[in-house]
């Protein structure tokens, strides 16, 4: 295992290149396919671009229709260096002699590293199979999926597009979904894959006609595996996501004060936030619905803030470490180009942790949720979860019903 980048990585490139001689000094840009090998031995592929830039390699991650954009590439004689921008990961490669990749994906955690396998080859567009095979149904539509068995089940709806070779959608939970995934149906097998940074999946079942998806498979990162299986039900759908958490009893209002980046106390009472609508984002950095979320409220902020509407994030990250949250969530800020608080708690997401933050809060289900408070400094919803952009329609939905909320409680007096 990996703990430190730099220091680990030239020790292993050493290693490894005693093996591999007369590679080229240059990297190959244009499309490549990236594998991650999971303890069970599976391979979570993905594609990426590789381009040189005056000089600079810049990377961009293909997952659907996202491009994740990743800048900091750098090579030293024949190893490879990228840092990814969010979710504090890293990889260590070294060049091989048929022009690729290989090395480890470090995923730095709050207590120690996890390192996975990986390899890259030039010049592939491909992402499971090289050659198409026919598929035996379309399994484009909307899915009643299921993960997990007897009372740990936890039902999704999958949202899936087949046209030809190719599969996009994503998998929509009570918080939030599973992102940009993308894959391929070959006969009767599905297979799906994502790789943003900080999250690797992989997704295999079989399609047992136009209606059923069974004997499914799920990998996650190094060691996670879950089963599942889905029927199409185009009615599928969550419970409200305004109904899964709430206020104690006797509660209308929150009360918090915690430092933000540069240590400054910022409480909920300041003048900043008194007469206007203030949205409280509960989100981490480690969290990829999050960072939806906040490419949404970026945004949103532009519009809002001139009108009245105040935002602050409430961050739980995985240490009690000050400093370490301040360089992750500054990394976050950075990215997102965040204008508004971003406020260490101080708390973890572990269970409970969020809630007893925010004394009158009965609970926190997932990341992110969205707490809505009115002019008057009342709670008026709570939102648990985000549908982000790879959900189409339910993410357009959002934000249509997000805005005319927020419109709504400009308008009271």
């Amino acid at each position: 295992m990996i703990h430190h980048i730099r220091k680990g990585l030239f020790i292993f490139s050493a290693a490894l290149l005693a093996s591999c001689s007369q590679q080229s000094s240059e990297l190959q840009t244009g499309t490549w396919r990236g594998v991650l090998k999971t303890s069970a031995g599976e391979g979570i592929p993905f594609n990426f671009e590789l381009a040189d830039s005056a000089g600079k390699y810049k990377l961009s991650i293909i997952n659907g229709n996202e491009h994740f954009a990743v800048p900091d590439v750098s090579t030293k004689d024949d190893s490879v260096f990228i840092n990814m921008p969010l979710f504090d990961s890293e990889f260590a490669l070294a060049k091989t002699n048929d022009g690729g990749l290989q090395g480890k994906w470090i995923k730095h955690l709050a207590t120690n590293d996890v390192a996975m396998d990986f390899t890259a080859t030039p010049n592939t567009k491909w992402r499971f199979f090289e050659k198409e095979v026919p598929a035996t149904a379309n399994v484009g539509g909307r899915w009643s999926a299921t993960f997990g068995e007897g009372a740990e089940a936890d039902t999704t709806v999958g949202e899936f597009k087949h046209d030809g070779a190719k599969l996009t959608g994503t998998f929509l939970t009570t918080t939030g979904d599973y992102r940009f995934l993308e894959g391929t149906v070959a006969g009767d097998s599905l297979y799906l894959s994502c790789f943003d940074g900080g999250h690797a999946y992989l997704f295999k079942a079989k399609v047992a006609g136009a209606d059923k998806i069974e004997g499914g498979k799920f990998y996650a990162g190094l060691s996670g595996t879950d089963v599942w299986q889905a029927v199409k039900n185009q009615q599928a759908k969550l419970p409200d996501a305004y109904s899964l958490t709430a206020l104690k009893p006797g509660y209308k209002k929150l009360d918090f004060t915690f430092p933000d980046l540069d240590g400054k106390k910022v409480s909920i009472n300041d003048d900043r936030f008194k007469g206007k609508v203030v949205m409280l984002q509960i989100l981490g950095s480690w969290c990829p619905n999050c960072m939806d979320e906040t490419a949404y409220l970026v945004n949103y902020y532009k519009k809002y803030q001139p009108k009245g509407v105040e935002i602050i994030g409430l961050a739980y990250e995985r240490t009690k470490d000050f400093d370490k949250s301040v360089k992750a969530l500054t990394r976050l800020k950075e990215r997102f180009d965040i204008t508004y608080p971003i406020l260490i708690t101080g708390f973890t997401p572990e269970k409970g942790e969020a809630a007893k933050s925010l004394p009158g809060l009965s609970k926190v289900v997932g990341f992110p949720t969205t707490i809505i408070i009115d002019k008057k400094g009342d709670v008026r919803k709570i939102h648990t979860g985000f549908s982000g952009p790879a959900t189409g329609e339910h993410y357009t939905e959002f934000i249509n019903e997000f805005e005319k909320l927020t419109d709504d409680l400009l308008a009271e007096k």
